[in-house]
This record gives structure tokens, C-alpha cells and sequence, in this order.
């Protein structure tokens, strides 16, 4: 595994820094996910629920394990600090400023440890006037401007349908605790990585802005379109709905004589993306009235064999049943249960990383951790 012998202490709760941690834990490293007595609250973020567990934990804590500390306790904190110090990186996303007053913030600790690797995610940054306002997922979306464009271009903003600040902000922490660790092999010493839901949102929405910065216009929702390429978005057919993504104009040719409307690709109106950008209604709407007449079996073999990018707009349990799902190998099953999960999205030497311990039990590694000769399973890495 890349992350042998890396320990990292996660002081996490809720979504996005335990998908922090459960990537540097898939990766190797020996993760130990700091709870409140009674647990992360994402565990009772349901129903549904597992063995009285919720998906959302599930989802991200594989490869950890669980111990407990009770942060109003002076001497369990004491412990903590101690077990920080044999650590590698410190991850937490608890409430701003929550940690500071226990002698855990970054500023105390990073002094302390001069090698430690201290990551904060925060909801709306490390600085500024809002650096200690908490934050949800759907706050956020909101805030940062990804509500307004997504959705119906005449319908209400509307919320992204999955977690994406905090699966995003939990990648952009993972990032860059790596790129801090390969720092630290050439100084010997660690830093702080701070990462937000805020910034990430930002990012993601890095195109439109620049759209934006250029034309002085807001971009407009446009449902599975683009506001940029035209055609490039879903249409239905008899028998349910397709994406065509004619991203240039050699494939809006192909896809034109698919259609049966050669002419299309000299018409003027259409002959350029930027052309087909300003007819963009017609152009849609005589689109859709082709592919309508069809199913979407049938045009998705005509588009295949012409060259023209497309794909079946699939539910969950169809994506999930593809057969290029199980070529990949990214649904593991979970040791000792009757459980698969989303693994790692990443492979190396064409082999990924596997689930290898079940999602931890509130405190299951109390015992285990709190004996100090087996604290850490890995090897001392020297700092």
C-alpha cells in the first residue's frame, strides 16, 4: 500500500473530513477516527440503516478504526495530544474554532510537533469574516453560487443531488496532506492544509466565472446542457432518455446525417458551435423532435457506429448492474458482512486498493489503542 506506515489521527464527524480520511485510509495508511462518546452523528443520519448504522457513515469510514474521547475531559485529552504525537497528520472538521481551547488547534500543536501534518476543512474558510460560521452541505451549494446554476433554466435553483462540496472538499484535504507529506520527506517538518466547502464550490464553478469574466453575462441554467456547446445535453426518446454530446463541429456533422438531416452541417445557422450557440431553441427543439421518434436502444447503436459521443441516462441500480461496473472492480465487498461498497477511485499498477476492515463500531479500538506497545499497527516513520 502507497500510505504503509503513514498514521493519521482523524478528529471527524459528518461528511467531509472522514472522506478525507477514509482516502489516506484506502491508501494504506493506518487511520484512527477520533469519536464523541456517542458517536459521529452521521451514523444515525437515516433511515435507511445498517445494523443500526447509516449509509452516510458506511459510505466514507472503511479502513478505520474508532476510538472515543470525551473532549470535556481534561486527562482524555491529555491522552489525545500524546497520541497526536506519534502521529503523522492530524485531520479534523469539527465546529470552527472547537479544538483551539483544548490545546488541539493547529497553532499549539504544529509548535509542539514540528513534524505533524495538520489539516482543518472548514465550511467557509481558514480566513476572513466568516472563518468560524459552521456549515452544511446545502448552505453551502447555496452560498457559493451552485445552486443558481443548476436545475431548469425557467424552474427554481436547485440543490446538486449528491454531496459534492463535501466529497470534494474531502479529496482536495486528501491532496493535499499528500503533497504536505512529500514536503515534510525533503524539510522534516510538517505544515497546515486547510481546505473548505466554500473554496471548493468556487472551484467547481471555475468555468462559468470565467465565462462570466469574459462576457460580463451570467451564465443561464441549462438542465444536462451547456451553455458553451451546443449540442451537448440529454433529449428523450420513446423508450427513455439519452445524452448526445456533439462536442465539435466534425461530430455535429455525423450526428446531423444520423438524424437524416445532412444539410444541417452547412446551414449556417448550425455550421459552427458558435452558430449553433445562437440558434440554440431551434436547434434543440428540431433535435428533440428526431429523436423522439425512435427508442433509445436504437439510437444509441446508430450514434455508436457513426462516432458520435452518447450514453444512456441511467438510474443508480443501472449503473451499477453495467457490466463496465464490474469489469472495474469498484464495488468491494466489506470483510464480514454481507456488504459491498464504492471503493477508491484510483488503481495503481492495475490494482485497487481494497476495503480491508469494515466500517469501525463506535470505540471498537478503544482497547487496542489505549495499550501503547500496539498503538500503531505501522512501523515509526521518522520525522
Amino acid at each position: 500500500m502507497v500510505l504503509d506506515g503513514i498514521r493519521v489521527v482523524e478528529i471527524g464527524q459528518n461528511l467531509a473530513g472522514p472522506v478525507a480520511g477514509e482516502i489516506l485510509a484506502h491508501l494504506g495508511a493506518d487511520v484512527l477516527k477520533v469519536e464523541r462518546p456517542e458517536g459521529d452523528d452521521a451514523r444515525r443520519w437515516g433511515p435507511p440503516f445498517w445494523k443500526d448504522v447509516s449509509p452516510g457513515f458506511l459510505a466514507v469510514n472503511a479502513n478505520k478504526r474508532s476510538i472515543t474521547v470525551d473532549l470535556k475531559d481534561r486527562e482524555a485529552v491529555a491522552r489525545l495530544v500524546d497520541l497526536v504525537g506519534e502521529a503523522d497528520v492530524l485531520l479534523q472538521n469539527l465546529r470552527p474554532g472547537a479544538l483551539d481551547g483544548l490545546g488541539l488547534g493547529a497553532p499549539t500543536l504544529t509548535a509542539r510537533f514540528p513534524g505533524l501534518v495538520y489539516c482543518s476543512v472548514w465550511a467557509f474558510g481558514a480566513t476572513g469574516p466568516l472563518r468560524l460560521k459552521p456549515g452544511y452541505e446545502p448552505m453551502v451549494q447555496a452560498f457559493c453560487g451552485l445552486m443558481m446554476m443548476n436545475g431548469d433554466e425557467d424552474g427554481p435553483p436547485t440543490r446538486i443531488g449528491t454531496s459534492v462540496l463535501d466529497y470534494g472538499t474531502g479529496m482536495w484535504a486528501a491532496i493535499g496532506i499528500l503533497a504536505a507529506l512529500v514536503q515534510r520527506q525533503h524539510t522534516g517538518r510538517g505544515c497546515v492544509v486547510d481546505a473548505s466547502l466554500f473554496e471548493t464550490g468556487l472551484a467547481w464553478l471555475k468555468g462559468h466565472y470565467a465565462s462570466y469574466r469574459v462576457s460580463g453575462a451570467v451564465p443561464e441554467r441549462h438542465r444536462t446542457g451547456s451553455n458553451r456547446v451546443v449540442p451537448f445535453q440529454g433529449f428523450e426518446t420513446k423508450t427513455g432518455p439519452i445524452i448526445v454530446a456533439a462536442g465539435n463541429d466534425r461530430l455535429f456533422a455525423k450526428l446531423a446525417a444520423v438524424l437524416g438531416r445532412p444539410e444541417w452541417a452547412t446551414d449556417p445557422r448550425y455550421a459552427t458551435n458558435a452558430a449553433r450557440v445562437a440558434h440554440k431553441a431551434e436547434l434543440l427543439a428540431a433535435i428533440a423532435a428526431v429523436l423522439v421518434t425512435g427508442s433509445k436502444g436504437e439510437w444509441i447503436d446508430r450514434l455508436e457506429a457513426a462516432g458520435v459521443p452518447c450514453a444512456v441516462i441511467h438510474s443508480l441500480p443501472e449503473a451499477a448492474a453495467q457490466p463496465q461496473t464490474a469489469a472495474l472492480g469498484i464495488l468491494q465487498p466489506v470483510p464480514g458482512e454481507d456488504l459491498a461498497l464504492i471503493g477508491l477511485p484510483l488503481s495503481f499498477d492495475g490494482g485497487r486498493p481494497a476495503i480491508r476492515r469494515a466500517p469501525p463500531g463506535i470505540g471498537e479500538h478503544n482497547a487496542e489503542v489505549g495499550d501503547p506497545g500496539t498503538r500503531w499497527r505501522a512501523a515509526r516513520v521518522t520525522r
